[in-house]
């Protein structure tokens, strides 16, 4: 029988997608003051010790507080490219061969900063570590579902001069109050552009908040989607649709989401044939980057080789990636697991 660190080692050394990160949720304490004394910002936290107490969260909207206090350090394109490209290194380290990155423009613009000092910062690092490390990349505008529709065709009408560096289209924030129909004519108005869209739906939303991204939004994913467990019919329509979810573990965990991780829903999912895959959303808060998220499941949770297996393929098939790279990854993994 497999013994656990066989299982973390084949984690650690599969190649991996990231098809559910925000960048700004990449920011390090000690980034995050760097920045701040770089830029002349005052943050309401003394030191960084003082900080990173405070990346302890009851629930979603706790997070987003301190999430938005840290956004405020990024001024300039530089700020953007760096703390891309931290992200893109650590990852890189962790065999992490193909991200899907999500920024939100609204966060910045209220701040009087710039799209194009957001995403030509972004972007820079990204093409960078194409050219360094043959990552493939996809870049996601977010919209901020506790601000207005109004607010989010204002966004959309500044990222069009910039549509040749923008895939697809996400919904994230505070989700309770705020479900994915107050948007759909934006939606709609994107993917009439030829974007993909995404949006979180069933993290602490209901699954009804699904359906609608679903039957209304007509997604080409779902970030989180946990509560479709809770559903018959949505296991069935995800399932008939081949729908992938961006399942975030640690995210989960941190922002009580799930009790435990030995709880976590993941296998449930896979064991109902849904295209469940491993992310880490937003990992400087939630204690981990991706083979930290594995480890968990791992350790925690109990997955089985033949379930890592399938999470790691499914990342692969539901990547917006090139065909030939993903069946690349897919022959590299079958090869890995094929000495287990």
């Amino acid at each position: 029988m497999i013994q656990k660190v066989d299982l973390l080692d084949l984690a650690f050394s599969m190649p991996k997608t990231e098809l559910h990160l925000h960048i700004e949720g990449t920011f390090e304490a000690e980034q995050m003051f760097e920045f701040a004394q770089r830029n002349n910002i005052a943050l309401t936290y003394s030191s960084i010790d003082q900080l990173k107490q405070a990346y302890s969260f009851a629930n979603l909207q706790e997070f987003l507080d301190l999430y938005y206090q840290g956004m405020s350090v990024l001024i300039t394109e530089q700020d953007f490219y760096e703390l891309t490209m931290a992200y893109l290194t650590k990852v890189h380290a962790q065999n992490v061969v193909h991200v899907e990155i999500f920024f939100d423009p609204q966060g910045h613009l209220e701040r009087g900063i710039p799209f194009s000092t957001q995403i030509n910062g972004i972007y820079r690092a990204l093409k960078e570590a194409e050219s360094k490390w043959d990552m493939t990349f996809k870049l996601i505008m977010s919209f901020l579902r506790h601000l207005s529709e109004e607010s989010a065709f204002a966004t959309l009408e500044q990222a069009i001069p910039h549509l040749e560096k923008i895939y697809a289209v996400g919904l994230d924030s505070s989700e309770l109050g705020h479900p994915p129909e107050k948007f759909l004519r934006v939606f709609k108005a994107c993917q009439n552009l030829g974007l993909k869209v995404t949006a979180h739906a069933g993290e602490e939303g209901p699954a009804k908040y699904i359906w609608q991204a679903v039957d209304d939004i007509k997604v080409d994913r779902i970030d989180h989607g946990n509560r479709s467990l809770e559903d018959k019919d949505l296991i069935h329509r995800l399932n008939h649709e081949q729908l992938t979810l961006t399942v975030c573990p640690l995210s989960n965990e941190k922002l009580c989401v799930v009790d435990d991780m030995s709880q976590h829903p993941i296998r449930e999912m896979l064991s109902h044939g849904l295209l469940a895959t491993v992310n880490s959303d937003d990992p400087a808060y939630f204690g981990g980057y991706m083979n930290e998220n594995y480890q968990a499941l791992i350790e925690q949770s109990k997955i089985t080789i033949a379930e890592l297996k399938q999470l790691a393929k499914n990342s692969f098939n539901g990547a917006w990636m090139p065909a030939d790279k993903r069946q690349k990854y897919l022959s590299q993994i079958d090869e890995l697991f094929a000495f287990t």
